[in-house]
């Protein structure tokens, strides 16, 4: 049962992800986005992580994609030319199947679908931040420092455009 719920989110997952590329308008995509990222906390509830879905729905599918669309919408301008069909796109289009193809067929060939276990496991909170900390720290620590970087980065490009340097 489990494999049938998750082989149904999987697909709508990949409908919205699919709907983020394709969409022409930029809204759209981002509300395309919202129901991937509620899609990923579906996959998350399936898994039985009942923590990470609530993170998931909470910070993804609230806050950034509110975020996201309030940038859109306060930064909109119409002058901006609209990006016309180019003639390489149906290349890339059959590039991307192509390379979607291959890594599906390596995937599937490999052994890790073999040695999969069918049973799943709940996993707590007391277990994840215990293997947050233990085999996942320095991951983690490097994560925080990437964000750390990009936060002052952000922070430097917003003051560099009031001095006008």
């Amino acid at each position: 049962m489990h494999l049938v719920i998750f082989s149904v989110i999987s697909a709508v997952l990949i409908s919205c992800a699919l709907g983020v590329v394709i969409s022409r308008n930029i809204v759209h995509s981002a509300l395309f986005l919202l129901f991937a990222l509620i899609s990923v906390a579906g996959i998350y509830l399936v898994l039985l992580t009942e923590f990470l879905a609530i993170v998931q729905l909470l910070i993804y599918g609230g806050a950034i994609v509110i975020v996201i669309l309030f940038a859109l919408m306060l930064t909109r301008n119409e002058e901006y030319p609209r990006i016309q069909n180019n003639k390489l796109w149906p290349i890339a289009g059959i590039l991307s199947v192509l390379v979607l193809i291959t890594l599906s067929v390596s995937y599937f060939q490999s052994d890790v679908i073999r040695s999969a276990s069918t049973t799943i496991s709940p996993a707590g909170v007391k277990s994840l931040g215990s293997s947050l900390f233990t085999t996942w720290a320095i991951p983690f620590e490097l994560a925080s420092l990437v964000l750390l970087v990009a936060l002052i980065g952000a922070i430097v490009i917003a003051r560099s455009d009031k001095d006008g340097n």
